[in-house]
């Protein structure tokens, strides 16, 4: 191993549930999550061994891992689709991760070539990239004609920002309720930046967008997350949540055909897509998202940091 990002999704496992909302938790055991588990999915490392069958690869590449790894046989893993399969073996979430000196990839397929990419910079590409990317695709066309409201100025939010760029983006406009987060924000590009805890915060948007906003995107995902972003939306519309904070949310009904939205959930991304995502880094340049280094015996610090939103932009583990 040569890097490991620490990722806000690795404090879900750490706690040990997932918040549903309306006092509702979902267990690691609910989702088929043992332990004890090696947490870390966003990693880089140095091939050090190879097993009989594995081919492509040699002693001494330097690769980055898609953790994303399905059962390999069903309807969404032959559609390459695997981070959407039923029985997962994500690493780092079902099995053993990256928070160690070494670790084990079952196939060579998921291991992509980063070139001279410094370990530190390219590990968060796997999920932090990943996840920002996948959901930013889903924009289609309004990527580039109309603003995109991030909400989440987090590591997630700071990527999203970088990509959005690489991207050709029209203009960002994020949603933060830490001020620190809100200037890093800006200093990365953001065309404006709102605060998540005014009371008009959808209203600013609206203004923002002249009219309500077309494209929304919450890595957040708590319950006043969700609600600011489909409070301001345009007729025709979309949300797409990211985050797993938790939470639940109360919306009318009649709201959703009339305003014609859309309410869409994205989950990281598919092998094809980090193949992309490293392909369109190779031409644009690294995301300039912050890295703080850590020696892996800080990982406990580093996670209570990120939970406590001490965070600005990734942490990084370097095993060796």
């Amino acid at each position: 191993m040569l890097a490991a990002g620490v990722c806000h999704s690795d404090i879900h496992i750490w706690d040990g549930y997932y918040d549903m909302g309306g006092g509702r938790r979902i267990q690691l055991t609910d989702r088929g999550i043992n332990l004890p588990l090696t947490m870390g999915h966003e990693n880089v490392g140095e091939v050090v061994a190879l097993g009989p069958q594995a081919s492509g690869l040699k002693i001494g590449d330097r690769r980055l891992v898609f953790p994303w790894i399905g059962c390999g046989e069903c309807k969404v893993c032959r559609a390459d689709e695997e981070q959407l399969c039923t029985a997962a073996r994500f690493l780092g979430v079902y099995r053993n991760g990256g928070y160690a000196d070494h670790m084990l990839v079952p196939h060579p397929r998921y291991l992509l070539d980063v070139g001279d990419m410094p370990p530190e910079r390219a590990a968060p590409l796997a999920c932090s990239g990943l996840t920002t990317y996948g959901a930013l695709k889903k924009l289609g066309p309004m990527l580039k004609q109309e603003p995109v409201v991030i909400i989440g100025a987090g590591g997630l939010g700071l990527m999203a920002l970088a990509l959005h760029k690489a991207m050709g983006g029209h203009s960002t406009i994020v949603v933060d309720i830490d001020p620190a987060k809100r200037d890093a924000a800006a200093a990365a590009g953001a065309a404006a930046t709102v605060d998540g805890a005014a009371a008009d915060a959808h209203k600013q948007i609206i203004k923002l967008t002249n009219g309500g906003a077309w494209s929304v995107i919450d890595l957040v995902g708590a319950s006043s997350t969700v609600k600011i972003g489909t409070d301001c939306l345009i007729k025709g519309g979309k949300v797409i949540v990211v985050g797993l904070f938790g939470g639940d949310i109360t919306i009318s009904t009649p709201t959703i055909p009339l305003k014609a939205m859309t309410i869409q959930g994205s989950y990281v991304g598919s092998l094809a897509e980090l193949k992309e995502l490293v392909d369109l880094v190779r031409r644009t340049g690294l995301p300039s998202v912050p890295i703080g280094k850590r020696p892996l015996t800080a990982a406990a610090s580093a996670l209570d940091d990120l939970k406590a939103g001490k965070v600005v932009g990734r942490v990084v583990l370097m095993p060796n």
